[in-house]
């Protein structure tokens, strides 16, 4: 807890072994861990993190979603998710990734709350639920008063440098009292963009390079295993290269 508010930090995102030792070897300073990416995200494997955890001295901080979709959370749901984030505080995390919202499109402060006592003195970030608020000025302000350490947003639009305008109004008002990372289609030729329009020095990608080939030779073409828009034989994967790029760019900003 005691990291200074907006110092330039890379997060790489990733839901694999293979993606987090090339987001190490890119430079990143800290993982968001899950599983998933293709959908959104959703809480990953606790023997992931621990193979991770193992093999890189890193911050490692855990999406907990329990399902992809909306983010109004049932009691069984918030039980799922109050044990995972005991668990992983358990195991060493450095942080949790949550977000539970009203029907009204409100931060739910109980939901968010229970949660947050299960984390302990784990950093806490507010994930892109924050960009499926009705108010994010309002949000910032529920989102400071419970404690939560960064808001992961792409400024309530399709990706961060759309969203740019209220970026800079988020981090205008937040005023060094929180972290502002800005997320969701953060690439090298955007970084730079972002951040002379906003302020912001905090960043989170995938850092995705072009999609990797199924070692598979037999393909069955006529069957889809998850969401008919998605190729059963490509595999995306954190690229090294672009990763580190995008490192150099943030580590310079201000300077």
């Amino acid at each position: 807890m005691g990291r200074e508010i907006n110092l330039p930090l890379l997060e790489g995102c990733v839901d694999s072994y293979v993606s987090a030792a090339a987001a190490v070897a890119g430079g990143a300073d800290r993982l968001e861990l899950c599983a998933n990416l293709a959908i959104g995200g959703t809480t990953p494997s606790p023997f992931l993190f621990e193979q991770i955890h193992r093999e890189f001295d890193l911050p490692i901080n855990v999406l907990i979603r329990p399902r992809f979709r909306d983010f109004l959370y049932d009691r069984q749901e918030m039980e799922e998710m109050a044990q995972s984030v005991r668990m992983f505080r358990e195991m060493g995390a450095n942080g949790v990734v949550i977000g539970c919202l009203t029907p009204e499109g409100a931060l739910d402060q109980d939901r968010m709350k229970a949660l947050m006592d299960q984390a302990g003195d784990m950093e806490v970030t507010l994930h892109r639920a924050f960009d499926m608020t009705r108010d994010p000025l309002e949000a910032l302000e529920t989102a400071v008063t419970l404690g939560c350490r960064t808001i992961l947003t792409s400024g309530q639009a399709q990706n961060a440098l759309a969203g740019k305008e209220t970026l800079r109004q988020v981090f205008q008002q937040a005023a060094g009292r929180i972290d502002i990372m800005a997320g969701s289609g953060v690439k090298k030729e955007n970084i730079r963009e972002i951040y002379q329009y906003t302020g912001i020095r905090i960043f989170h990608t995938t850092g995705r390079g072009t999609a990797v080939d199924s070692g598979m030779r037999y393909r069955k073409e006529t069957v889809s295993m998850g969401l008919p828009s998605l190729s059963e034989y490509e595999l995306w994967r954190t690229d090294h290269g672009e990763l580190h790029a995008c490192v150099q760019l943030v580590h310079s900003l201000g300077q």
